[in-house]
């Protein structure tokens, strides 16, 4: 596979949106530049020895605040990749309109090869020198999980910054992602394949855009190849699986793929993948060694959820998908974006597609500012108006309503509901205002128009400030 730059492609596809925009070329630049990257070398004891460890936090945009964005740890991470993805999540949380400038970290190194304990002092270490430069805090820089992390790296960054800032009562809000019992949320973890999801649905409500893609019909018996079966691949695949009847033919992983074309049960593989560390010797479908090959496989929607650039002009011609759901951040190179576009290859964008992480970390950031689970003032006094009005009703039809309907009123909403639903009211609108933007200015995909509503977004914002 040809290796590509990151971040230039990211520019790039920046740069063709911008012919659909009135705004400065100076403007432009003051948007597409990073605001600045800290480059932090630290050492830890660990084994006798003092190991040396390189991370990076770059804050795209502060247009914004705090800058949101994960910290992911990879022993491939660069400087690149980091300033890459802080700028997708400028362009993401614009986007969805959430109230954040976009930012990124990364620190080198494979989990791995570290045990637990291991781990937990190398990502204090790193908190430390972060937090000490502003680089972690709830009103300036919010951290999140990204690859090779989770709520356990979470909780300890934020266990580190309460412990230099002990009387700062909002300090829970200074990373997301965190577990239950530590401020965080429920629904967090799934969010972004929920998002995924909820994207794929909003598209195949929209008959032209279904026309266009070369479909019959709704969701149901789609099938779906998808690449990464980590957090975010496993939970849409689930989803879809679950929830919308597709049919899942093809999962790929590192070490290899597995097939089948009656589709297959997505819990069960992960479950075997995660006993076995490979999807080798699964009986309820086709073991294949070189998995990038079936990003070519004939199916209805891919869905890349692993890795940058592992769609290039290489690959690109032999894409057999009617629809590409951008997963993954970045997983089509800028060459290869325009080979799908003259195939008629429908993609939704990375920055429309997984912006359901983003999404609802904001409304675990806004949880943790206000102290109080959401729904918890209202939901016994929603309750109690139910009750009286479907008491109403049974009074004057004579007639008792069903009890699980009954049941549905009167117990209302929990918090997993209500965060289900503004994800789903945000990624469909962001959906809407996008589509909207391509049929009114005629634009040909959807990557270039999400990429022009995210650029006149941030230049209001710029603009309204006087800059």
């Amino acid at each position: 596979m040809i290796k590509q730059d990151f971040l230039g492609t990211t520019n790039k596809l920046f740069n063709k949106a911008l012919k659909y925009t009135d705004i400065s070329e100076d403007l432009a630049t003051r948007i597409r530049v990073c605001n600045s990257t800290y480059t932090i070398n630290f050492g830890v004891k660990l084994r006798n020895k003092i190991h040396t460890f390189t991370g990076w936090r770059s804050v795209h945009s502060e247009h914004f605040e705090p800058a949101k964005g994960g910290i992911r740890y990879d022993i491939n991470s660069n400087q690149d990749e980091v300033e890459a993805l802080a700028a997708l999540m400028t362009y993401k949380c614009a986007i969805i309109e959430v109230p954040y400038g976009g930012s990124k970290g990364a620190l080198r190194i494979n989990p791995k090869d570290w045990t637990k304990p291991e781990i937990e002092k190398i990502t204090r270490r790193f908190a430390q020198e972060l937090i000490k430069r502003d680089l972690i805090n709830p009103a300036q820089n919010v951290p999140a999980p990204d690859v090779g992390t989770g709520e356990n790296e979470m909780a300890w960054i934020a266990d580190e910054y309460r412990r230099i800032f002990p009387t700062d009562i909002n300090a829970l809000a200074c990373v997301t992602g965190k577990p239950i019992q530590k401020g965080g949320l429920v629904g967090r973890s799934e969010a972004t394949g929920r998002g995924v999801q909820y994207i794929i649905r909003e598209f195949f409500r929209h008959e032209e855009d279904v026309i266009k893609a070369g479909f019959k019909g709704g969701l149901k018996g789609k099938k779906v190849a998808i690449q990464g079966l980590g957090n975010v691949g496993f939970h849409a695949a689930k989803f879809l699986h679950e929830d919308d009847e597709c049919k899942i033919i093809c999962i790929m992983e590192r070490n290899g793929a597995i097939l089948n074309p009656k589709g297959l049960d997505v819990e069960d593989v992960k479950n075997y993948l995660i006993k076995k560390g490979t999807l080798e010797g699964y009986k309820k479908g086709t073991f294949e060694k070189n998995s990038s090959d079936f990003l070519s496989i004939e199916c209805d929607i891919l869905i890349p959820a692993a890795r940058e650039h592992v769609i290039d002009e290489s690959n690109a011609p032999n894409i057999q998908a009617k629809l590409i759901v951008e997963a993954a951040n970045g997983p089509i190179t800028f060459e290869a974006d325009k080979i799908l576009n003259k195939k008629n290859i429908v993609i939704i964008p990375d920055i429309m597609a997984n912006a359901g992480g983003v999404a609802v970390s904001y409304f675990e950031w806004i949880r943790n500012l206000r102290h109080i689970r959401f729904g918890r003032i209202e939901k016994r006094r929603t309750a109690y108006q139910f009750n009286t009005l479907i008491s109403a009703i049974e009074t004057m039809t004579g007639k008792e309503m069903p009890e699980k309907f009954k049941k549905q009123f009167i117990e209302g909403a929990n918090e997993i509901d209500l965060v289900r639903s503004g994800l789903d009211d945000m990624i469909r609108e962001a959906y809407q205002k996008i589509r909207k933007n391509l049929i009114e200015e005629n634009i040909q995909d959807l990557r270039t128009a999400a990429y022009k509503t995210a650029i006149d977004r941030i230049a209001l914002s710029y603009e309204s400030i006087g800059l």
